[in-house]
């Protein structure tokens, strides 16, 4: 009898992958000083491969990989799904983590992109007294806080791996015949 290997083992390659991706990013934003408050085609081209092109690469890969190389050729519908979500949720910890790691150790990071978020605010919305806008940055810092943004930033990825994983699924399975 042959062993089933679990479809965590494609996810987990990928996941690792696209959170170290995420990773770069937010180093190479930081040594570079770029920031999307002020740069906003850096942000949303940043949003983009973050949240539509790398997910969905990184679960067709993970999907395509555990059906050729680990279950000869053949992949379930859930299956698809369990290495999708698992992927973005996987992705977002690792992400998380290193964010909250960094932001301890960089302070001054979270602090000039507070500063810039604040002066964007003003330049955007001159009616804005400053209690608003005060107000407005007082919650950023508490979404900011990582017992906030790293459940949320997991429970969206999950979000978004279910989505992306149920587009893929229907691509790429294929039933084996010893299942009908």
């Amino acid at each position: 009898m042959e062993t089933k290997i679990s479809p965590s083992k494609s996810a987990m390659q990928y996941g690792v992958v696209f959170g170290v991706i995420m990773i770069l990013q937010l180093v190479i934003s930081y040594v570079f000083s770029i920031d999307a408050t002020t740069n906003k085609t850096y942000g949303i081209v940043i949003n983009f491969l973050n949240f539509l092109i790398l997910p969905i690469l990184f679960i067709y890969l993970g999907c395509v990989n555990y059906r050729d190389k680990f279950n000869n050729g053949f992949i379930l519908f859930g299956e698809c799904l369990k290495i999708g979500v698992l992927i973005c949720v996987l992705a977002a910890l690792i992400y998380g983590v290193f964010g909250a790691v960094f932001n301890a150790l960089v302070p001054e990071f979270m602090e000039e992109i507070l500063r810039k978020s604040r002066n964007v605010m003003m330049e955007q919305n001159p009616s804005m007294t400053q209690e608003q806008v005060d107000m407005a940055i007082s919650w950023t810092e508490k979404f900011m806080n990582p017992l906030i943004s790293i459940p949320i930033a997991i429970l969206m990825y999950a979000f978004i791996g279910l989505i992306y994983s149920l587009i893929v699924g229907a691509i790429v399975k294929k039933d084996s015949p010893q299942n009908f």
